[in-house]
């Protein structure tokens, strides 16, 4: 498997210009099974990396600009009356598909944002008491901006916990900033990305992830970090089980994605921050993950 990986890597930096670690860990989230949260500021690429993505692998991509005024039904569709078979029919929200890209999520309302719950843990929606299965696979890319809170509806711990990692583009440097002012001319646009993978082997790979080997020794390097935060005096909430989960599926994707099929101590140190952080609510304004790096430094390595 390790062509195709190498496959869709390569079309990727064709329109990410520098952003190694984003890309790396945007597959982590799509391997494991999970979904992906990019917490920056406008303009820094995180639509052209979702529709990169869908490019990539042939999959659907849709997406939402989610506002205050943005309803459930618009996103998991609704049942309407179709005069001539005199019979409800339904009519499928942007969520049948595969990459979502749900952008400025936290400007939608909690209502709203509710709507997420169900089809990113189980990939399913449910309306009117008839449950759908949305298209696998799927992937959810949201964004919101840190830096702009007003008029905005802060994600709920139980909708954080829903994204596998959150991350951040940031700015390009000087010189992958002049990169991409050249390749206006020259360089690929996103509609000429031609696929690379299918949406089944995509899945195939998901498959493969799972497989990695995961030593007692690493698992248990896993549990004490996320153990800690839950009795951290500096920590109002600890990181769930789910979030466990999550570090377990991501450390596995990484090692897929290194050409490994063990998971290494080294994995979980480079994702705990990206993994655990967003799950956390720190006390007296502590930025959490300063504190995820305090733990690491603190919890043994095995």
């Amino acid at each position: 498997m390790r062509e195709k990986i190498e496959r869709l890597k390569h079309n990727l930096s064709r329109t990410i210009v520098g952003k190694g670690d984003a890309i790396r860990l945007t597959l982590v989230a799509l391997l494991s099974g999970g979904h992906a949260l990019l917490e920056d500021v406008p303009g820094v690429g995180k639509t052209l990396l979702a529709k990169s993505i869908a490019r990539s692998i042939a999959g659907e991509f849709q997406r939402i600009q989610c506002t205050p005024d943005l309803l459930p039904t618009d996103i998991t569709g609704t049942n309407i009356w179709n005069p001539s078979t005199g019979e409800f029919e339904f009519l499928p929200g942007p969520v049948f598909t595969n990459i979502l890209l749900t952008d400025e999520i936290n400007r939608a309302t909690p209502r709203t944002q509710s709507a997420l719950l169900e089809v990113m843990e189980e990939q399913q929606v449910t309306v009117d008491r008839v449950s759908r299965l949305v298209p696998k696979p799927f992937f959810v890319i949201a964004t919101q901006n840190p830096i702009e809170y007003q008029g905005t509806f802060p994600l709920p711990e139980a909708q954080m916990d829903r994204f596998v990692l959150s991350l951040s583009l940031g700015y390009p440097s000087e010189s992958e900033e002049l990169q991409m002012l050249q390749q206006l001319t020259s360089g690929v646009k996103v509609e000429e990305l031609q696929p690379c993978l299918t949406p089944e082997e995509v899945l195939e790979l998901q498959q493969f992830c799972g497989r990695v080997q995961v030593e007692t020794s690493v698992q248990q390097y896993m549990l004490s970090l996320v153990r800690t935060t839950r009795d951290h005096e500096e920590i109002a909430l600890g990181v769930s089980p789910r979030g466990a989960i999550a570090l377990h599926r991501a450390t596995q994707a990484l090692a897929f994605l290194a050409g490994r099929d063990y998971a290494l101590p080294d994995d979980v140190k480079f994702l705990a921050p990206y993994v655990l952080s967003h799950r956390l609510i720190p006390v007296g304004g502590r930025r959490a993950k300063t504190i995820i790096e305090q733990l690491l430094h603190s919890v043994s390595i095995p």
